[in-house]
This record gives C-alpha cells, structure tokens and sequence, in this order.
C-alpha cells in the first residue's frame, strides 16, 4: 500500500515550521544573555537530536539483517524514512562546525589558537596537551569520515532496499545482510568517536569513558520512539493493516528496555564521579547541579521512571493511545538531554530552557516530520519482496 502525505499533514507541518520560527524571534527578542553563542547553542542541540535520531534509526534498521530478524520486516520502511533526514541534519551539524571554525561562535572553546599559545593570557594547559586529538584539521577529518561512511551505508541499503521490491532475488538481501556486519563495526567506534568529538570537546577539560555509550544508548532509545510512534500514526490512518498489537507490543518492548540502557549508563557515569570526586571530573556536574538543577535531575525521572512505571505491563505495550503518550514524554526527555549535553558547556551559568530553545524544537521538529512522511510517499509502506514477509505478517507473541 502506497502512503499518501495528506495537505492536512503537511499543513501541520508548515504550522510547526512557523510557530517555531516566530518564537526563535520572540526568543531572541527577549533574552538578556549572550544571543548570539545561544542561538548557535540552540541550532546545534536540534541539529544534533534530529541527526542523533536518524543515526539511531539507521543502526536499528541495519541491525535486522545482521540478526535477520522477521517481525520487524513491516517497519522497515519507516525506519528507512527516519535515516531520510539524516542529510538535513548533518547540514545544520556543519554549519555549526563551519562557522565554529571560523570563530563565528564559542560552542567549542579548544578552536579558539589562544588557548593553545603559552604567550597568550588565554592560554589553558589541559587544552593544549590535547592538541594532538584536539585540532581543527583532525577534527574535520573525523568528522567527514563519519559523515561519509554512515551517508554510504545509509544510501547504498536503501538502494538495494528498494530494487529488491522490483527484483524478487535473494541476493539483493543476501548483500544487506553481508555488509550489515561491516556497518556495526564501524558504528561501534563512530558512534563514540562522533560524540567526544561533537559533543564531549565542548567540556574540554572533562571526559568520560562512558560517555560515547551513553550518547548512543539516547540516539537509539529516541529512534525506537519515534519508530513506534510512526507505526501507530501510520496505522490509524488506515496503513499497514499487517501490523498487530505483537508488533506494537516488540516495539514498546524496545522503548521500555533501552529506557533502561540509557538510565544505567547514566548512573554509573554519575555515581563514579561523584563517589571518586575528582576535581577535574565532577566539574562537569556541578555546572549543572549548581545551575540547571531542576532540568537536570528532572530529565532523568521522566527518562527512567516514566518508562519503568509506565511501560511495564503487557497491556501498556499495546494500547497506542498511551503509548503515543508516554513516547512523547520520553521523546522530550531525551531532547532535554541532548540540550543539557551542550547548553551548559557553552553558556554556563548563563542560560536556561526559555523560548528560544522551545521554539527550535518545534521547527526541527516539523521540519523532521515533513522529511518522514514525504520519504514514505516514495515506495510501498511494506516492502513487497522480502524473504522475511511472511514471517514477519504472522508474528505473534
């Protein structure tokens, strides 16, 4: 069954786009602090949350042929459609770097040459002595190595994707299903390198062994989310009829259990520090006990015990109408997350969540629904040759 991408939705979409857009403006009207590195802090947290989602949905969906797995055949082509705004992400993502790099703003604070320059008043030891990882020609490098590779990856399957719904040949999977193993190798290290590098570099004098797990734990909790959420607006519309409450129900299971990944890994990131008490490492967390307290500790209950509470049951699994609701609780709770990942490394005490940041959000956001639904409008929902369909239709748990 082929998607039709109603006015109606697109309106919505528009909507979003315009309500986003006049609250940026009222945002930046009314903001005291320094506009100009929090209009580039708040371009880059969406930028980063959108893309990290696409990255999340590419993994998920390339995961199923390394474990050739059946009852996630019907989803596959939304899956598809998340990574479809994967480029309009990295766009923004670039921007930032670019205009970064030319000291356009301060997210990073290692590209500024003074504080690698001992003359200099600005000189910082600790940045310096991470100059051979910590420079910009490096740091470009990496950064379109990954932009490349996950691009390659996320072009060439769905590629092969879509020729198999014309060319009912087993090898056309056979080659996804080979070359998935290669993209897991590579997204094991990427997934963590792109997160020192994009976001870990913004607190230069802190790291963290976890914190490349962590911030894949997010993107991939979020995907799922928004996986989910696409099911169950797609099948209220009258689409994939195939898909029943044992489908729903693997897919809340998915949202429910990395909810807990992600709350365990940001624990024992916490709970390590903080009981060592390193200066050097609880730096990082008192910027933001001290300064965006309630945001911080608020994030991870919604994140953890909304989905522990909520999700728990079999029957909460397969009711859409409170799934989609605690899907979206969660889904901010991530973006809360990614926002407190960068906002408090740029602005330090200088910020909080305010127009600006909300308005940006939903301009992503309409922008990012607008990309996903006119992606699903450019092949059949369901795809038509896959070993595996059959199967998948008569998934029952």
């Amino acid at each position: 069954m082929e998607f039709s991408f109603s006015n109606k939705a697109k309106s919505l979409t528009f909507i979003l786009m315009a309500i986003g857009l006049i609250s940026i403006i009222g945002g930046y009207a009314m903001d005291s602090s320094d506009h100009h590195n929090r209009f580039w802090s708040a371009l880059y947290v969406n930028g980063l949350f959108f893309t990290f989602v696409s990255f999340g949905a590419l993994f998920f969906y390339i995961l199923q042929y390394a474990t050739e797995s059946a009852y996630s055949v019907l989803f596959k082509r939304i899956f598809e459609g998340i990574v479809t705004f994967m480029p309009v992400g990295l766009v923004v993502v670039l921007l930032v770097h670019l205009v970064g790099t030319f000291h356009g703003h301060h997210i990073f604070h290692w590209m500024d040459p003074e504080v690698f320059d001992e003359s200099s008043p600005h000189y910082d030891a600790i940045i310096a002595n991470k100059a051979a990882y910590l420079n910009i020609p490096f740091f470009w490098v990496r950064t379109l190595v990954y932009i490349g590779v996950f691009m390659i990856f996320a072009i060439t399957f769905r590629k092969r994707s879509l020729l198999e719904d014309k060319q009912p040949d087993i090898a056309i999977h056979k080659k996804n299903y080979v070359r998935s193993g290669l993209f897991l190798v590579f997204f094991a290290v990427f997934s963590s390198t792109l997160a020192w590098d994009w976001l870990m570099s913004i607190d230069t004098h802190w790291f963290s062994t976890l914190y490349g797990w962590y911030v894949f734990s997010g993107m991939w909790c979020t995907a799922m989310i928004v996986g989910l959420v696409m099911a169950l607006y797609l099948k209220a519309k009258g689409y994939l009829p195939q898909v029943n409450s044992s489908h729903i129900h693997d897919l809340g299971k998915w949202v429910f259990a990395l909810s807990f990944l992600w709350s365990y890994l940001w624990f024992s990131q916490f709970m390590l520090i903080w009981y060592s008490n390193i200066p050097e490492e609880v730096t990082y967390y008192i910027t933001r006990i001290e300064h965006y307290r309630v945001p911080f500790f608020t994030m991870f209950v919604v994140n953890f015990v909304v989905p522990m509470i909520l999700l728990m049951s079999r029957d909460a699994k397969r009711n859409p109408t409170f799934l989609i609701g605690v899907a979206t609780i969660i889904f901010i709770g991530h973006w809360v997350d990614v926002w407190l990942l960068v906002t408090p490394g740029v602005m330090g005490a200088g910020a909080h969540l305010g127009l600006m940041d909300v308005g940006m959000f939903l301009g992503f956001l309409g922008a990012f629904v607008f990309v996903v639904l006119n992606s699903l409008t450019k092949a059949p929902l369901v795809p038509v040759n896959h070993p595996y369909l059959e199967e998948g239709v008569h998934h029952s748990i």
